[in-house]
Formats: C-alpha cells, sequence, structure tokens
C-alpha cells in the first residue's frame, strides 16, 4: 500500500489538456528561478504516510530550510498542514520564485507556502491564464492578491467572472478588470456586488452603463451601499445636485465614489465656500468639474488666484465668478492662461478690461490664439465696430469664425441690419432665423441695442481643451493612482 502511495498518480495525465501542462521529470536543482518555463507539476508529489514523531521531525526539517532561504515561520504556518518532505516544500518555493515572487513576498502572505502546485497554485494560474492575464503578469497579479490561490477555479472564481459578464463587461475587457482589481475575486456575486450594482440602478444609472462603469473603476463592486455609496449620493443630493445629472456623473466618472467623504469631499466643499464661491452655484461648479471634489483644493485656488490677481489685476471676488463659470481654471496650466490675455493686451485692451472681460466670459482663457487673432482681424476689417463691443460681448472669441460668425454677418449684411454681437451670435440657427425675420433691432444711432437672450453655445474645436470632455492632468494622474 505505501508503494502505491509513493507513485506519481496516473490522473495527472487527465489533468495536462485541461491546464495546457507539461509534465517534467526535472529535479528541483535544474529548475532556473530566474526563468518562466511552461507550467510543470512537481516531481514530488507524495510523501510518506508519518506517525505524530516523524510529521514533527519533517516540520523541524522544512522549518529550517526555509530560515536558511530567509523566510521567517510565523505562527499562522503553525495549523496549517505542510509537505511531510522538504524537497516538495523545495519545488514549491521555487516554483512560486518562477513566477516573480520574491522572497520577501513570502515573507508578507507566508501562507502562500500552504498551497498545494498541483492542487491549488497550478489550476489558479491556468485560469487566469485562460482569461487573458498574461503569464508575464501572474506573478503581480499572486503578489498584489495571494488569496486568490487558496481558491477553487469551479466555485468560486467561475462565478465571478460569470456576474462581470452578467453585467455586460466585455470578455476581452475582463483580464483588465480583474488586473486593475484582483480581490474582485474574493467577494460573491450574491453579497456586496450584487447589492451595489442594484442600488447604483435604484437611483437611475442605466442599467447598461453599469458594465462600461465596472470596467472603468471596478473597485465600484466593492464598495458597501450603507457606509460609502449611500452616504455619497445623499450628500450630494442634499448639496441641490440633481439626481439625474449625479448619475450621469457617476456613469461617466465611477472613480468619483474613491474620494473619502469626509475627509475629501465636505472639506472641499467648505473650502469652494471660503473662497468665495457662492453656495447655491456649488452644485452647478461640481457638475462642471466633478473632479474638483477630490482635488488638492487649497492649495489650487489659493495659487491660481494669486496668479489672476498678479498677472490681471483681478480681486477675489471677480476670480470666484470666473471659478463658478468655469471650475476647471483652477487646473489650467498658467503658461496657457496667459497667452489669450497677452494676445488682448496686444490689441491695446487695457488689464482692467482685460479682468473684466475673463470674468465675464472664463472660456476666452481656453481659446486658440490662431482662432483669436482671426476672429480679431475680421472684426476690424469687415465688421469695423468700435472695440467697446468685444469688451460688452467677448464671447465673440469663442464663436467658429468659418461657421457662424461670417455667415451670420453676411446675412445681416444682405439684409442692411445693424445689431449686436450678442444678438448677432448668441441664439441657435432657429432663432437666428426667427431674428431675421422680426422687427428685434433699432437703429444704433436711436439708443442702445435690444439684446435678445438665448444659450451660449461654443463649437468644441475653439479651445486648447474642452474641460468637461477632456480629462485634465489631475484627472489623468488621479486615474492612474486609482489603477495601482
Amino acid at each position: 500500500m505505501l508503494h502505491l502511495l509513493r507513485r506519481k498518480p496516473q490522473f495527472i495525465f487527465y489533468l495536462r489538456p485541461l491546464f495546457s501542462l507539461t509534465y517534467s521529470t526535472t529535479t528541483s536543482s535544474q529548475l532556473t528561478p530566474s526563468k518562466f518555463p511552461e507550467y510543470e507539476m512537481p516531481t514530488v508529489t507524495w510523501g510518506a504516510i508519518q506517525g505524530k514523531k516523524e510529521r514533527l521531525v519533517s516540520r523541524v526539517i522544512i522549518t529550517d530550510y526555509l530560515k536558511q532561504l530567509g523566510i521567517d515561520v510565523p505562527d499562522e504556518l503553525a495549523a496549517v498542514e505542510l509537505p511531510s518532505s522538504v524537497d516538495v516544500m523545495r519545488e514549491r518555493v521555487e516554483f512560486l520564485q518562477r513566477l516573480g515572487l520574491t522572497i520577501d513576498d513570502l515573507n508578507s502572505y507566508p501562507l502562500l507556502l500552504a498551497c498545494s502546485v498541483r492542487k491549488n497554485i497550478i489550476p489558479v494560474l491556468s485560469y487566469l491564464e485562460k482569461l487573458g492575464i498574461p503569464r508575464s503578469s501572474l506573478g503581480d497579479f499572486i503578489r498584489r492578491y495571494p488569496h486568490c490561490l487558496h481558491a477553487s477555479v469551479v466555485v468560486e472564481l467561475v462565478p465571478v467572472v460569470r456576474f462581470l459578464r452578467g453585467l455586460d463587461v466585455e470578455r476581452s475587457d475582463i483580464p483588465y478588470v480583474l488586473q486593475k482589481y484582483p480581490e474582485l475575486l474574493g467577494f460573491k456575486p450574491e453579497g456586496t456586488m450584487s447589492t451595489s450594482v442594484g442600488y447604483l440602478v435604484s437611483i437611475g444609472v442605466g442599467p447598461r452603463d453599469i458594465g462600461p462603469m465596472v470596467t472603468q473603476f471596478p473597485q465600484l463592486l466593492g464598495m458597501r451601499v450603507g457606509t460609502i455609496i449611500k452616504p455619497f449620493v445623499d450628500y450630494f443630493i442634499s448639496l441641490g445636485l440633481p439626481k439625474g445629472i449625479l448619475t450621469r456623473m457617476l456613469e461617466k466618472r465611477p472613480y468619483l465614489l474613491a474620494f473619502d467623504l469626509e475627509e475629501v469631499i465636505k472639506p472641499n466643499v467648505e473650502i469652494l465656500a471660503s473662497f468665495g464661491i457662492r453656495k447655491e452655484l456649488i452644485p452647478s461648479v461640481i457638475a462642471q468639474f466633478p473632479l474638483i471634489i477630490g482635488l488638492p483644493l487649497k492649495a489650487k485656488l489659493s495659487t491660481q488666484q494669486y496668479f489672476f490677481s498678479l498677472k490681471m489685476k483681478m480681486d477675489p471676488d471677480g476670480f470666484a465668478r470666473v471659478v463658478e463659470k468655469l471650475p476647471q481654471i483652477i487646473s489650467l496650466k498658467q503658461n496657457l492662461i496667459l497667452k489669450p490675455v497677452e494676445f488682448l493686451r496686444a490689441r491695446g485692451i487695457q488689464d482692467d478690461d482685460v479682468a473684466k472681460m475673463v470674468v465675464k466670459c472664463p472660456q476666452l482663457l481656453l481659446t486658440r490664439i490662431e482662432l483669436m487673432k482671426n476672429s480679431f482681424y475680421f472684426f476690424k476689417s469687415e465688421i469695423k465696430k468700435p472695440i467697446q463691443e468685444l469688451y460688452d460681448f467677448p464671447e465673440y472669441f469663442t464663436y467658429s469664425l468659418e461657421s457662424r460668425i461670417k455667415p451670420r454677418y453676411a446675412r445681416v449684411t444682405e439684409k442692411g441690419l445693424n445689431c449686436s454681437l450678442d444678438w448677432l451670435l448668441n441664439c441657435s440657427d432657429q432663432r437666428f432665423e426667427e431674428r431675421l425675420r422680426g422687427v428685434y433691432i433699432e437703429e444704433e444711432v436711436a439708443g442702445p441695442f435690444f439684446v435678445m437672450g438665448g444659450k451660449l453655445e461654443m463649437p468644441n474645436n475653439q479651445f486648447v481643451s474642452d474641460g468637461e470632455e477632456e480629462d485634465s492632468d489631475d484627472e489623468v494622474l488621479y486615474r492612474r493612482t486609482v489603477s495601482l
């Protein structure tokens, strides 16, 4: 009977097609830790049946071997069954080293030494590789989440992957999601993950948006509703942010949930108020630039406020109005801000007037200089109105010269109409046609122009960056941090 137990079990040949393994008779001394060959079944798979005394002797020998490698044998291993042979432990350690794990990694999570190469490590690694995780990344994956080697592929890992697919996470994105948040493999689908998804859908997040949200920020599946997600939602609703806008924010930037409510978000809202942002406009500021809730806000606001005061003679109240209209300004590079300012100054516009124009239309600071030059040339050579018109309507520079300014100016010139820049540009095409058909314009000599209201429409291609659609340097940096 003892002779049979010592034989290599035949069932390993049936496992080989499933896990793409190659059986090898290479001895442990021939293995090179720096090389990562095909998965190999251990050459020593069975130990002798031992009595209590023999087991104690084997444990002492194994412990001495591990200590020679620099591995401290902690109390956690005292209650764990170790191999009956030091040869088995040696192959186990060398297999883990070939994955890329170090002695420090084994000291950080010594229970790895209790994982059988045959029963635990190879099945899990083979499944992860089958999902699409590159073999070269498996060592880092295990280092970040070593607990997965204790899991059953069929009972624990497969259900998590099926759950992700059920959320419409693309099959090709599964490796990315798991590498970004390996801890997902430790959750049960019917627990925290299902609760988080159910709550997000209940507040208005589109079911079809859950998959892209999870792909971008899989950590949300590990967040508890009662302690993280719901307090986050309740707080922003209490500020006055409409639920529909909040859910759109989360659909597009789910990583906002990673900001600590008490330590980061609430203090940042108080900082906005302390810099003169009106309380009723704070929800609008957050909706325009959601990342503002997690930035080192006091430092950024202080730096930009000083810069605006120094370079544009803008007072704190004017700076607050700029932030209300364009909160992305706090992360805009100062050399970019100066270019439009210097362009306006070069056209003879005084500092006070430049500051007023920026307060009225902060988007000026995002406008490309070459486009400002063309628009200004057209204003001086064709429109030929007093430059005061630009002071009153600096938004002129944010409209496309070719697609809006020239065609509309040609229409009003054809009709012999005299109108303000605001009347000409600050409306939709439909409203503009209605204006052309109506009696809305008084002669310039008769008094001030009648200015029709309308939503300012600014083409994206006019600007250095869109602010809402383009990611700022701060946002890119934060997203990289979250993915680590």
